[in-house]
């Protein structure tokens, strides 16, 4: 059976198996090669190559590359679903964040090569005017609030704060892992994160 930290490492990644239905297959495919050249570069034939279905196949399921980004924007959301039904496997409100936490810091080499996946799409997607961005901003919202209960289930009535605050750390230390490409640079703020998620639970 995978270990929580396991099942985390293994959503984030985005690897179309093929088991999944096409339109599933291309999603997850969209969104991976998304992460790794950005949506300008991506043609629709990288995706097809990732997903392993014919360029022609793809028409069928999606018209054009907008229609494969708002895809793309579906799995993050399926993904952030996924990890966070792992993580309420835990008991306890704060190992469910060190979980997280540590999930994170697994995918350390990934985000030395490429950055946050979610993070990235969102940079890209915020200079445009369509309204994808707000999509991607509802994913990302939605762990937010997640995160938010976990520290409000620990008592905390600055749970909202404490949530953004984790968020943001991740989120920076993304950006720096990719700028300097040192994947140690996660995995130190890492292991300070999950020691000040320590420090936050209530003397028993």
């Amino acid at each position: 059976m995978l270990s929580i930290v396991s099942y985390v490492t293994n959503s984030v990644a985005w690897a179309a198996t093929p088991k999944a239905g096409k339109r599933e297959r291309l999603a997850d495919a969209a969104a991976k090669v998304f992460h790794e050249q950005g949506v300008e570069k991506t043609t629709i034939a990288d995706i097809a190559r990732a997903a392993e279905v014919p360029v022609g196949n793809v028409y069928y399921y999606f018209k054009t590359k907008d229609q494969l980004v708002q895809a793309a924007i579906s799995a993050h959301a399926r993904t952030a679903e996924e990890i966070i039904a792992a993580l309420e496997q835990l008991d306890a409100p704060a190992e469910r964040l060190k979980a997280l936490v540590r999930g994170w810091v697994e995918q350390r080499e990934l985000a030395a090569q490429f950055g946050c996946p979610s993070g990235s799409l969102a940079t890209e997607l915020d200079k445009r005017a369509d309204g994808l961005d707000r999509e991607l901003a509802d994913v990302m919202r939605g762990l937010l609030d997640w995160i938010d209960a976990q520290f409000a289930a620990m008592g905390r009535t600055d749970s909202r704060e404490l949530a953004v605050a984790l968020l943001a750390a991740y989120q920076g230390i993304s950006v720096l892992t990719n700028t300097f490409r040192e994947p140690a640079m996660m995995e130190t703020e890492g292991a300070r994160l999950q020691r000040w998620i320590d420090s936050l639970v209530p003397a028993t």
